[in-house]
């Protein structure tokens, strides 16, 4: 299994559209066929015993529905409903669907499911590089099995990217997964300014602020309109 393929398990109780959507999985080798169901009560135990990255789901089967599978099992990361009824598409939201296709399957739509899939497994792998912890004036990103310490005073700024903040200091860059405004909420990170909705910049690294820019160290970056009231007051160091 190479390493970027990810088990994927595949539910629905009519065995003409299962064949169609393991037919249509098999085309992608980022698909690592574990399992194959006709419902979700037999699907259940095998899930709940062994790591799944893809759900490919049908909604509406007897017993246990897909939307119920679902629910029991949020920890896995990509649940793409596939259904001949455009009307769960809501509620299958709120168990944080990833995709939502009608039946019958469409080659090219199942390919962009596979093309979003792919990019979300890509940007997770890049982010799970580095988890952090902190201390009270230092930062602890665990890269792979190396610790690295960074000094809070050395992180020039923070910017965000949805669930994930790339933490920048004057030589390295590191992305954790954690959203900007998680961290900001933190005490270490109290010394630094939000300045826009994506990036705070630690205080005494301002060298300048322009109307539309702040400029730190040999960075420039944007500031948000409604953040620029916040910065009047504020003079560079």
């Amino acid at each position: 299994m190479s390493h970027n393929s990810h088990a994927c398990v595949i539910v629905d109780d009519n065995e003409i559209d299962r064949l169609t959507v393991l037919a249509h999985a098999r085309q992608y080798p980022l698909l690592n066929m574990v399992g194959v169901f006709a419902s979700a009560t037999e699907a259940l135990p095998v899930l709940q015993s062994q790591p799944v990255d893809v759900l490919l789901l049908d909604v509406d089967m007897p017993g246990l529905s897909g939307l119920e599978l679902r629910a029991s099992l949020m920890q896995v990361p990509v649940c793409v409903f596939i259904t001949a009824y455009p009307d769960y598409a809501a509620e299958s939201f709120a168990v944080d669907a990833f995709d939502y296709v009608v039946k019958p399957i469409r080659a090219e739509r199942f390919s962009h499911t596979m093309t979003r899939v792919q990019a979300f497994f890509d940007l997770t792998r890049k982010a799970q590089l580095f988890d952090l912890s902190l201390g009270a004036d230092t930062v602890f990103i665990k890269d792979g099995h190396q610790q690295i310490k960074l000094n809070l005073h050395d992180i020039v700024y923070l910017e965000g990217l949805k669930d994930y903040t790339r933490i920048v200091t004057a030589t390295q860059r590191y992305t954790v997964l954690s959203s900007i405004g998680n961290l900001l909420q933190n005490k270490p990170f109290q010394s630094f300014l939000r300045i826009h909705r994506s990036y705070a910049v630690q205080r005494h690294y301002i060298d300048r602020i322009d109307a539309q820019q702040i400029h730190a160290q040999q960075f420039t970056l944007p500031v948000g309109r409604s953040y620029r009231a916040a910065l009047n007051g504020i003079s560079p160091s």
